[in-house]
């Protein structure tokens, strides 16, 4: 054929640059942070927020962008599992196979697709050129291909897909639909006992975004106060506790810039409290807060001690945390002491305080809300490697308070293994030098709080993290 009688070409589309949606950007940032680095979302975005304010201006990059940002990392990060499942139902590899950034793009797109009202085409349409912009036009085809068919059907559609049924494997299919790895559905199930609409009312709550809830500092600060900043709402059950509603900012509150008042969850706050509130034979003079850091219970409790004339001493090993807890508790309107000091080799006498609070580390099962990555980063191995300290911390602060003072153990755990277990094998060492004296009245006006002698706090149940309380009486 000549040239002349060939059919002309069809002119090819024009290039379009992709475009850099900041918003969009700022999300894979944190998520590769997550990722990479093991870094936690809620320390990672407030520097990238400022950054992004920095660099795109106050009118390019707002306060409702900001606001979906911090919606696309949550909301990612919360509902990994499920996103995973379906994803996986879309690709034609095991997703151990697809690169982790490719992967971080598709559940921001997913996100967008299932867990946001983003239009389908807005969101499919945002996310390639995301993927255009951080992974190159060759994956971003890739991306576009996957995102179209999860485009087909809405989320309670995939479900259907993805979960198995209940009536086979009822963890399995609570572990798809709430997004919660296997295991920690078993554990938490465990300990809350019940049915199914107890274990999925909890699953739904740590997927729900909390509230912000300050403490007004006793002495400092009060409720009152603390009430007159806008979408303020009285905490539900601590006397301290204000309620920052429709996405309040602690950072503009003038008595928490001041160090007055503070953020902190309101099951943190009724740990101190209950453990403030349990009558003691004897003395009050001396208080110890054993694991201290990074401070919120440890302010409570100083301001709490000094309305009495008692004394705080904040102990937490981490030289750089006992520094948080020194700030925290400056100003404080009675005397105080901070050290860094190891709580399983303690350099106080033995049988020197009134009240001890023993708050353990643990594997923060109680606090998903707040930091949904932390599902995913968790095994059951961390149990055993957390057991041996978190004993050896309750002999402590056996060992550290006098006959008739009363101890806290305390985690954001409700794990059993974390919680009751810990508490019982301390105390079968103990004999009847110790024990145990029902917590549940030291809460006055708190409902649910279970059977006792032991207190447990649920999210879907108390608005709170699930914060676990045992006070214990040092008998002889």
């Amino acid at each position: 054929m000549s040239e002349q009688s060939r059919p002309p070409r069809k002119p090819g589309k024009p290039y379009r640059r992709p475009q850099k949606d900041p918003v969009r950007l700022l999300a894979f940032e944190a998520l590769r942070a997550v990722d990479e680095r093991d870094a936690y979302a809620n320390l990672v975005l407030p520097p990238l927020l400022r950054k992004a304010r920095e660099k795109e201006g106050p009118d390019a990059f707002d306060a409702r962008d900001a606001a979906l940002a911090t919606e696309l990392v949550y909301g990612t990060l919360r509902r990994q599992g499920t996103y995973d499942a379906v994803i996986a139902e879309c690709v034609d590899r095991p997703l151990r196979e697809v690169d982790p950034p490719v992967l971080d793009v598709l559940s921001l797109g997913a996100h967008q697709l299932l867990g946001t009202r983003i239009p389908t085409h807005a969101a499919v349409s945002a996310s390639v050129d995301l993927a255009r912009v951080v992974l190159g036009d060759g994956r971003a085809k890739f991306v576009n291909a996957v995102l179209r068919k999860i485009a087909q059907h809405d989320l309670d559609g995939w479900l259907e897909r993805v979960a198995p049924p209940y009536d086979e494997d009822p963890e399995d299919h609570l572990a798809v639909v709430h997004s919660h790895p296997r295991w920690v559905v078993s554990a938490l199930w465990d300990s809350l006992g019940g049915g199914r609409a107890g274990i999925e009312d909890l699953l739904e709550a740590d997927n729900e975004r909390p509230e912000v809830t300050l403490v007004a500092r006793p002495g400092r600060a009060t409720t009152e106060e603390l009430l007159r900043e806008d979408s303020a709402m009285p905490g539900r059950w601590s006397p301290y506790a204000v309620r920052l509603t429709e996405g309040g900012e602690p950072g503009a509150v003038d008595a928490v810039r001041e160090g007055r008042a503070g953020v902190q969850d309101e099951g943190s706050q009724l740990v101190a409290l209950a453990l403030a509130n349990a009558p003691l034979d004897g003395p009050d003079r001396a208080w110890l807060d054993g694991c201290a850091g990074p401070g919120g219970k440890a302010a409570l409790l100083a301001a709490l001690a000094a309305g009495r004339g008692a004394v705080l001493l904040a102990s937490e090993k981490q030289p750089h945390r006992a520094g948080l807890v020194a700030k925290a508790l400056h100003g404080n309107p009675g005397p105080y002491q901070v050290i860094a000091a190891d709580g399983t080799r303690p350099p106080w006498r033995p049988g020197s305080f009134d009240r001890v609070l023993m708050d353990v580390p643990c594997t923060g099962l109680g606090a998903l809300r707040r930091r949904p990555e932390a599902r995913w980063r968790r095994r059951p191995d961390d149990l055993e490697n957390f057991a041996p300290l978190q004993r050896a911390l309750l002999r402590t602060a056996l060992e550290s308070v006098r006959v008739g003072g009363v101890v806290g153990y305390a985690t954001c755990s409700p794990h059993l293994a974390e919680t009751r277990a810990v508490v019982a094998d301390v105390l079968k060492q103990y004999g009847d030098a110790a024990d145990l004296i029902d917590a549940r009245p030291m809460l006055e006006g708190v409902p649910a709080l279970g059977e006792g002698p032991d207190i447990q706090l649920w999210p879907h149940l108390h608005g709170t993290d699930a914060m676990y309380l045992a006070l214990i009486r040092r008998t002889a």
